[in-house]
């Protein structure tokens, strides 16, 4: 079977639960009492996610190899995004983030089969190996998310306060809920990170022979690391929110795109063909 019809399965299933989601939550009228997800809804959304999930895990590992591109990385972030969206729905009321999370994920199930791994990641052999790259991924997606929810959380306090909501931002949370995911992606994300940089320095040991080199990858990743657990012991001791949080958000993660995920050892894979 080609490989973009493998992708069109979960992507129709993300369309299908996008236009449900339009009919029934914010399109009709914005004074419909907010609920969460039915039992029916949790289950087709769970259904799309193993689905996409499973073809994603084909494209990441065809073989013996581990291969990777921008299609699979962006499908990766999302089906993460959905995935974190469909967790949070059992403990907080997210209706309106469907208006955005649902178009996106059926766009990004659809690109790993328009755009294929170019290439076979070398020492993909190793578990370890493996190990580090995934959890890498991780963390640059879930800061990534992140970064993007800070953003919207901006957008929708602008229009709040200048009293110009449309249906689509009038229908998202209060902030005060996306405040509260946001910071528990950045937890998740920050403990990810930390686990990346032990991991690249053990694999810098084994493959050169010392613990770390001391370039601008090393400094942006340190920098990253260190704006993000101090945007996290703001919260804790000082209850650090609004703009504040939303900008040290966007500092971090300007950091870590610097570093590129803090790991020398990404990079020189994803750039290994320019070399």
């Amino acid at each position: 079977m080609p490989s973009i019809l493998l992708h069109l399965l979960p992507a129709s299933m993300y369309a299908a639960l996008g236009v449900h989601f339009w009919r029934t939550r914010w399109h009709p009228s914005g004074h419909t009492p907010r609920r969460g997800l039915s039992t029916l809804e949790r289950v087709a959304l769970l259904i799309a996610l193993l689905a996409h999930g499973a073809v994603l895990h084909g494209e990441l590992f065809p073989g013996e190899g581990m291969h990777f591109g921008f299609g699979t990385a962006m499908s990766l972030m999302v089906w993460l995004a959905v995935l974190f969206y469909w967790i949070e729905n059992f403990f907080s009321r997210l209706d309106g983030l469907q208006t955005f999370v649902m178009p996106a994920a059926a766009v990004a199930a659809l690109l790993p089969g328009l755009f294929p791994p170019p290439h076979l990641l070398d020492k993909a052999d190793s578990p370890a190996f493996r190990a580090h790259f995934i959890v890498a991924m991780l963390a640059y997606s879930l800061f990534t998310l992140a970064t993007l929810h800070a953003l919207l959380m901006a957008i929708a306090e602008k229009r709040l306060h200048s009293a110009r909501l449309s249906n689509a931002f009038a229908s998202l949370p209060p902030l005060l809920t996306m405040e509260h995911l946001l910071f528990r992606l950045i937890r998740i994300a920050f403990v990810l990170l930390t686990l990346t940089l032990i991991s690249g320095v053990a694999f810098s040991e084994v493959l050169f022979g010392k613990a770390f080199s001391v370039d601008h990858k090393t400094v942006f990743a340190a920098i990253s690391w260190l704006l993000f657990g101090g945007l996290l012991v703001g919260r804790h001791l000082w209850g650090w929110r609004g703009k504040l949080a939303q900008r040290w958000t966007i500092a971090g993660f300007a950091a870590l795109m610097l570093a590129y995920v803090g790991s020398r050892f990404v990079i020189e894979i994803l750039l290994q063909r320019a070399a």
